[in-house]
């Protein structure tokens, strides 16, 4: 037990070292690029009407901070569509981007992944806003959400890229050593076997990790994805399931309950359906 725990901790430096190191400079870009487009992404998205979907999908993709937030505050104030908010829940990538970004994931790989997360996003969009005909109302104040999760976005590029670094610097560390002591006690191969081979369970438990309110959603699906414990059908669920804290926020903001459950209800459908036709496409 003992050399199994020594072996796993030594795995865990050598694979997340370098990891950290890259994830910080991914960061500091994404925060740059986010101080420099934040307000016109909300603009384009409040004004985009019936085209919410397609515009909320896109930009929903890209990391930002309290993007799914702000948006949960958006639609509880009426001012987006309930199509428009479950395209940026289904296409927010959360700390997927960065996570496979720093292990140096092909770029084919993640371009592919984001692409259907779009695609998804918005196709559901669409049918949700024709079939429920949501109707907008007035305006709310929307808050800053980052300073409410004190993740510190407001107190310069550097301290907030630094921080979010260190939040899901932990969660990897956590998760590397876990996984590598598992792998040492059973083996890789029964422990691949016994994730992989499951088409419908797979996504059916990788989804119920997503609907976690947290980025240590994302990073442990990512994760196990990149350590190949679990397939692309299981990984996509879990992913297109993740809104991070938007769903947290949209329960605070949005009092209606129902509403609220038949949200969550249409993420967790639409990410294992699609994670479900992914393991018997690929």
């Amino acid at each position: 037990m003992l050399y199994a725990v020594k072996h796993a901790l030594e795995h865990m430096i050598e694979d997340s070292y370098f990891v950290i190191v890259v994830l910080f400079l991914t960061y500091l870009a994404m925060e740059a690029l986010e101080h420099h487009t934040e307000s016109k992404v909300r603009q384009w998205v409040q004004k985009a009407g019936r085209l919410g979907p397609a515009i909320g999908a896109a930009v929903g993709v890209v990391p930002q901070c309290g993007f799914s937030a702000a948006a949960s505050n958006l639609y509880a104030g009426r001012v987006i569509s309930m199509g428009t908010l479950i395209a940026i829940f289904l296409s927010t990538s959360d700390e997927m981007l960065p996570v496979m970004l720093s292990s140096q994931a092909p770029a084919e790989a993640i371009l592919g992944i984001l692409l259907v997360k779009v695609l998804v996003g918005m196709a559901a969009g669409f049918v949700i806003d024709f079939a429920c005909r949501s109707q907008q109302g007035e305006q709310v104040h929307i808050h800053d959400i980052c300073e409410q999760e004190h993740c510190d976005c407001e107190k310069g590029v550097f301290r907030s890229a630094l921080k979010h670094t260190v939040q899901v610097g932990v969660f990897i560390l956590l998760i590397s050593f876990a996984l590598n002591l598992i792998l040492e006690l059973m083996g890789e191969d029964v422990l691949a076997g016994l994730l992989l081979d499951r088409p419908i369970l797979g996504p059916l438990v990788a989804g119920c990790v997503g609907l976690v309110p947290n980025c240590a959603a994302s990073v442990v699906v990512t994760q196990l994805y990149l350590e190949g414990l679990i397939s692309m059908g299981s990984m996509l669920a879990g992913l297109l399931v993740g809104a991070g804290v938007g769903v947290l926020v949209l329960f605070r903001v949005n009092h209606h309950l129902m509403e609220n459950l038949k949200i969550v209800g249409i993420l967790y459908f639409v990410g294992v359906l699609t994670g479900i036709m992914t393991e018997f496409i690929l």
